[in-house]
């Protein structure tokens, strides 16, 4: 991998470390416990890997990383959350390598604490794990999330410039966790190409292009808040998403978001530009 390239990388990751007041790296032996109950705490008692999993991870060098609220002066004091007692563990997150259709580091969960949540920690880890891939010769990592959570894709497609590879329906079976619940576990799979002009486009900053299609999906602004006071109307949207991803995946469209945060399924070049046309 070009030295420029992962320093670059490194950059990026160091300035949100400095935004969020965190340091984020890989997670020591004596903070497993520590990842452990971040995990639990945001899916539930028993929804995650062992001690001994993670023990094993970190071993063989898999992205098990935390972010921990700055206790050496290294980020702007201004930045830490009020509430964060110096050396606190914020996040964490875990991935490792696959090779399916490609050599990738498979993100596979990622979790901040609730009252940490809007300060940038989730996207300084994602960053790091960005740095460290490409440091290690690595150009792609995936993960999925659920399509109906719009925060979520404003964060992965235009905040990193991740791209929808697949539409995933019931992906995990019944999940049952402290998120889910009883709702299907459909997910878009990601693949966030870590050098590719959209991600730097949107590590930039800069706006994403209007994409092109007449097929749309609106999302309401919390799904989640929707999923609990109103499960009816839930369901109602998480069926008719079914409709529109299994449609979309047929035609060989990929879903983006527009500037509304709703989706348009496109077939535009996903590192296009709006000067450039198809």
């Amino acid at each position: 991998m070009d030295r420029d390239v992962v320093n670059a990388a490194e950059a990026l990751a160091e300035a949100a470390d400095l935004r969020s007041g965190v340091v984020t790296r890989e997670a020591a032996e004596h903070e497993i416990a520590d990842v452990l109950g971040r995990f639990e705490a945001t899916w539930g008692g028993g929804r995650g890997p062992d001690h001994a999993m993670i023990r094993a991870l970190l071993h063989a060098g898999a992205t098990v990383l935390v972010a921990v609220a700055d206790d050496e002066g290294g980020v702007d004091a201004s930045a830490t959350p009020p509430f964060a007692t110096p050396g606190a563990l914020l996040g964490a997150t875990l991935g490792f390598l696959g090779w399916n259709e490609g050599l990738h580091v498979h993100s596979h969960m990622n979790a901040v604490a609730p009252e940490a949540r809007g300060h940038g920690i989730g996207l300084a880890l994602k960053l790091r794990q960005r740095a460290i891939a490409l440091a290690h010769g690595v150009d792609e990592i995936r993960w999925t999330f659920d399509p109906l959570i719009r925060r979520n894709a404003h964060l992965n497609l235009v905040r990193l410039g991740a791209e929808v590879a697949a539409y995933l329906p019931e992906f995990y079976g019944v999940i049952g966790d402290e998120i889910t619940g009883a709702d299907r576990s459909d997910r878009f799979e990601v693949r966030w190409r870590l050098d590719a002009p959209r991600v730097e486009r949107a590590l930039a900053g800069a706006p994403a292009p209007t994409w092109s299609g007449g097929e749309r999906l609106a999302l309401v602004a919390d799904f989640e808040a929707l999923r609990r006071t109103d499960p009816v109307e839930a369901s109602r949207l998480r069926d008719a998403s079914v409709v529109a991803f299994t449609t979309m995946a047929r035609q060989g469209l990929r879903a983006e978001l527009d500037a509304h945060g709703d989706y348009v399924f496109t077939d535009d070049d996903p590192d296009r530009h709006d000067e450039e046309t198809r």
